[in-house]
């Protein structure tokens, strides 16, 4: 078959770095991120994330092909602040976001468990 090993998806090569980034050379405090080895699911919320941010003019991604694994953000800012700036602080900022967000389920599903009810979602 033509597919590419299923591995292929989420092992980084050896030598590739997870995120690079190359700054635009012809509009002005934009920024290009290459993230390896990820697809629509975090760029839709890093976009998102970073269209929160009131200093970021514009936020995109793309998926070059569906066979390559990576997905390219753009990212255009204010004066006031950079694109990696911008780029960093969302991606703080999710992982805040998650990880309330986790410790919520656990509080939930402790919460079940300890009514007799969470034996159905284990």
């Amino acid at each position: 078959m033509n597919a590419p090993d299923r591995f292929e998806l989420f092992v980084l090569p050896e030598g590739v770095k997870k995120v690079s980034v190359s700054k635009d050379a012809k509009i002005v405090n934009a920024a290009t991120f290459t993230v390896e080895r990820e697809d629509h699911s975090v760029g839709n919320i890093v976009r998102m994330q970073l269209l929160r941010d009131p200093d970021v003019l514009f936020a995109g991604y793309k998926m070059p092909h569906p066979l390559e694994h990576c997905i390219v953000v753009k990212v255009q800012t204010k004066k006031s602040t950079t694109p990696y700036t911008a780029f960093n602080n969302a991606l703080t900022d999710l992982i805040g976001e998650l990880s309330a967000l986790e410790d919520k389920f656990k509080s939930e599903l402790e919460k079940r468990q300890e009514m007799g009810d969470g034996d159905q979602y284990m």
